[in-house]
């Protein structure tokens, strides 16, 4: 009989003989899903890269940049594996490993340190780092250190800040430490990354300034389909906080955000597919983010990628739900239909529950004006804890407390189990307003609310199986 441990070795190495047959073939389905090394050249990129293909003997495999960046490789200048969607996996799955990556993306790490990371997922300091590295080959400062360096190099190649500036919007602590990461990531200094920006990059940033903010693409995976997503913004907007205008096609969406360190307003534009189609050919979303502080850039650009789930794997959940003879249809229909999220969980909890017009009526009354509007932009959505106060009565007033003080979390490192039972235990609210918020603020890709049984073969994607019923017109149970 085989020892457990040459089973396991097996195993690996023939999951590595599949990734090698994804980087021979270029496949960018798995870019972002791993990354491969070329120990002979010190390099590594996404799987996709169109360099030659290396020989297979010296090609090495990790899950994460960060992985590779430990182990001493610099990224590839030409497929930029730094730039690519992140995993879907860790958005999909509910464990520790899965809220720890979601919290990092959102910058906590840099914001709290690991023991405000370990806080916030109940667990040791310790423990966090060794399941961490267990999982994805880097714990929580090599995965921070990681996503700091991709910062940098996008405000270096598309903006004409100084150098120092930079080195602090990017969440480092001090010039040195940003001059040592880039070098070390990129094998070159600030100034030799900025000056090998790509043609497109270096237009860019002969406008960006921090008056006309920061130009962005938003990469995802596989093929996207703008318009349903454009269409429920649309319908959903709350006037002061959002708009979208423009025809189908060609419509842009606008919100403000609250930040961790002060206000945004972000702009993302709808892109038509090839010869006008309905699903983007580009690969990409592109966005312009007007911050007052850069050093909410990271975490901005996290939350937009949830509210456009553009970190979701439609090869996946396309051949999963393509296999129901009900929605296979459907599916071929709208390749790569998503299940949008929100870019404030709270926000989006209180809306789900009191409605469009009354969201309206609280951004009146309640929310805070911003320091300079934009246009029909005037306002930030009030805060739970200024709705607790000032509107203490009902289920609103209820909700608007548990997320003040804590009793609901909805942060992108919240259980999503735990989460769930909180909401169910504040006075008024409904199973369906629930599992909505579990859906959309929580970012559940498998949510079936209460009503008609919604097959089990459509796991774990059921809360995009939904999203095809609701396009097509064949689903009227919301409320």
């Amino acid at each position: 009989m085989t020892p457990p441990t040459a089973r396991t070795a097996e195993h690996a190495h023939a999951h590595d003989d599949v990734r090698y047959e994804a980087v021979r073939s270029r496949d960018a389905r798995f870019d972002g899903a791993f990354f491969f090394a070329v120990e002979t050249t010190g390099i590594y990129c996404r799987p996709s890269c169109p360099a030659v293909t290396p020989k297979r003997r010296n090609v090495r495999f990790f899950a994460t940049a960060a992985a590779a960046q430990g182990s001493g490789f610099r990224a590839c200048r030409r497929c930029r594996p730094d730039a690519v969607p992140g995993s879907a996996e860790w958005n999909v799955r509910a464990d520790v490993v899965g809220r720890a990556m979601r919290l990092i993306g959102d910058g906590v790490v840099d914001r709290e340190g690991v023991a405000g990371l370990a806080v916030r997922l109940g667990y040791s300091a310790r423990q966090v780092q060794r399941q961490l590295t267990a999982e994805v080959g880097a714990g929580p400062v090599a995965l921070a250190r990681a996503q700091r360096a991709h910062t940098a190099r996008v405000l270096l190649q598309t903006t004409g800040l100084p150098v120092t500036e930079i080195a602090f919007a990017s969440g480092f602590a001090s010039v040195r430490q940003f001059n040592d990461t880039v070098r070390a990531v990129y094998a070159a200094t600030p100034s030799e990354l900025r000056a090998a920006a790509p043609a497109r990059d270096r237009a860019a940033r002969r406008t960006a300034t921090p008056s006309a903010g920061v130009p962005l693409r938003l990469a995802h995976r596989g093929p996207y389909q703008p318009g349903p997503v454009f269409d429920l913004l649309q319908r959903e907007a709350v006037a002061g906080v959002e708009e979208v205008s423009g025809g189908p096609g060609r419509r842009v969406y606008r919100r403000t955000l609250r930040l961790p360190y002060g206000t945004g307003i972000v702009a993302v534009q709808e892109c038509p597919g090839p010869s006008g189609g309905t699903g983007t050919g580009r690969g990409w979303l592109e966005a312009r983010l007007h911050l007052s502080d850069l050093r909410d850039l990271t975490t901005s650009v996290q939350r937009l990628r949830r509210l456009f789930d553009l970190d979701a794997d439609p090869y996946a959940v396309d051949e999963r739900l393509g296999a129901d003879p009900r929605l296979a249809p459907l599916v071929a229909a709208r390749p790569g239909l998503r299940s949008p999220g929100t870019a404030d969980p709270e926000e989006f909890a209180v809306r789900a529950l009191v409605g469009r017009a009354e969201a309206e009526r609280l951004v009146r009354r309640y929310g805070k004006v911003l320091d300079a509007p934009c246009g029909t932009l005037t306002h930030l959505f009030p805060e739970p804890a200024v709705l607790a106060e000032a509107a203490p009565e009902g289920t609103p007033g209820a909700l608007a407390a548990a997320l003040a003080d804590g009793t609901v979390r909805l942060d992108p490192g919240a259980d999503r189990d735990g989460a769930e039972r909180a909401l169910l235990a504040v006075p008024g609210l409904d199973a369906r307003t629930v599992a909505v918020v579990r859906t959309r603020a929580l970012g559940d890709p498998d949510v079936a609310p209460p009503g008609p049984a919604v097959p089990d073969t459509w796991r774990p994607w059921r809360s995009y199986a939904l999203n095809h019923l609701r396009a097509a017109g064949e689903w009227e149970h919301d409320r």
